[in-house]
């Protein structure tokens, strides 16, 4: 082979390279095909497309104060999330079904932004009479949760039933009346923006939904 052609290899094979390299990078940053994520304000799930300074945003749905404790036995409030985009659940730790595949699925999340200090997970327990301090930091352990990043809370039940069906609306038998009594069972993922505003819901069980609520949450970031 003539220099000439060794010279066009060369140049071929890193062109190529570029590309690849490249095509991985876009991948890794893919973020939603919209600009904008929609606000949801009730059990409906219905979008509401609004610009980030409407008016109408002083006034739409939040999540509202709580105080329940974590793995490590801290307090973790409403403010604990104050400018912080995080991804929510409620699970319970001698759950045998869903949620060993949730909380696999949230490692998932953690993992991929593990260094991003902008983003929390928070995992509430449906059995907190069962699922203490001492049971939740075992199960931390366990399934390689980060302290900083991932809070799996314990605390007043009737206040967590009431945050998953009044606040984040997480089950979906819509228009049927629950009580504290009816147990709360779901595999429904949500995502809350910096200001405490619902802005997605999706399928804690499904990899292409969890995918799709890794480059929601890319696009969330540059709000």
């Amino acid at each position: 082979m003539n220099w000439k052609k060794k010279l066009y290899s060369i140049k071929s094979c890193s062109i190529i390279f570029l590309c690849l390299f490249l095509g991985c990078k876009q991948k890794e940053n893919k973020t939603s095909r919209v600009d904008v994520l929609p606000y949801y304000k009730d059990a409906s799930f219905t979008p509401f497309w609004l610009d980030f300074d409407d008016e109408d945003l002083k006034e739409f749905h939040k999540i509202p104060e709580f105080s329940l404790v974590n793995q490590n036995g801290e307090t973790i409030t409403e403010k604990t999330f104050d400018n912080k985009i995080y991804v929510t659940d409620f699970f319970f730790t001698s759950c045998p079904g869903i949620c060993p595949k949730m909380t696999a699925n949230m490692f998932v999340l953690q993992e991929e932004f593990k260094k991003d200090n902008d983003i929390l997970l928070l995992s509430h327990s449906v059995t907190p009479e069962r699922d203490s301090v001492s049971i939740l930091q075992n199960y931390a352990r366990a399934k390689g949760v980060l302290a900083n990043k991932w809070h799996l809370v314990t605390g007043d039940r009737q206040q967590i039933y009431s945050l998953g069906r009044n606040s984040y609306f997480v089950e979906e038998d819509l228009g049927v009346a629950k009580t504290e009594e009816d147990f709360l069972h779901t595999e429904n993922f949500l995502l809350i923006d910096k200001n405490k505003h619902i802005r997605g819901i999706y399928n804690g069980l499904n990899k292409t939904a969890i995918q799709q609520l890794i480059a929601d949450i890319r696009t969330l970031k540059l709000e």
